[in-house]
């Protein structure tokens, strides 16, 4: 799909983030490929998803655009989100059209730099969209540089160094949307539809919501923690 119109087909509008690790209830590719039916059914305007086996499956019945990811612990790395070429080429294979992976300072596996991470992907894959998931303003004006697609704040709060962050980091999304050009996208700790609405306000291109629609568990424990106050 040309940019231009894929980046005008996610503006303004909901990404529904529809994951499931092995350790919860609903790890499923075929749960996911249902979820994002209803995602879509809801009105959204995207998909993320995570693994080859979960992207394809919801490639079969969604005819939205999928932000691809692949979630693979290394013992040398704290990076995780798409982390190595292998990833990368898992997720080109699954046919998401967006590859995102974590922009953020903290080296890959194998010492590799974002830098070094960025030009292998280019070499390989000159023509794909990436997204860059980062934490901070500073790691987002790097991503900027580097030449990414799209910069998410995925990891505002979930990194070592910003793990105090209160989250949705919307001050984030003002910040970089007022200093960069590239599409800006609100992702991480959105649970209210005013929080997106302010997102939305601050310059943000689109949103992205995973566990307050995707993630029941999650949702119950919120519930249940309140009534326990």
């Amino acid at each position: 799909m040309d940019k231009q119109l894929l980046l005008t087909k996610l503006k303004g509008g909901l990404i529904v983030s529809c994951q499931a690790l092995e350790d919860e209830p609903l790890h499923s590719s075929y749960i996911m490929s249902r979820l994002a039916v209803a995602a879509q059914e809801g009105g959204a305007v995207g998909i993320r998803a995570n693994s080859y086996e979960d992207i394809t499956a919801i490639k079969q019945l969604v005819d939205l655009p999928v932000i691809g990811i692949v979630k693979r612990d290394y013992d040398d790395s704290n990076v995780f989100i798409t982390a190595t070429l292998k990833e990368v080429e898992e997720v080109v294979k699954s046919g998401a059209e967006i590859i995102a992976l974590d922009a953020t300072n903290q080296l890959r596996p194998n010492g590799q730099s974002l830098d070094e991470f960025y030009e292998e992907i280019r070499n390989v894959f000159p023509a794909v969209l990436l997204m860059a998931d980062i934490s901070t303003f500073e790691e987002g004006i790097k991503a900027n540089e580097l030449g990414f697609d799209l910069i998410a704040t995925t990891l505002s709060g979930y990194t070592a160094y910003t793990k105090d962050q209160v989250l949705p980091n919307t001050d984030l999304i003002k910040s970089l949307s007022e200093a960069i050009d590239t599409p800006v996208m609100a992702e991480g700790g959105y649970w209210k539809p005013e929080e997106l609405e302010q997102a939305m306000s601050y310059g943000a291109h689109a949103c992205i919501v995973g566990s307050a629609i995707t993630r029941p568990r999650e949702i119950t424990k919120r519930f249940v923690s309140s009534l326990n106050k």
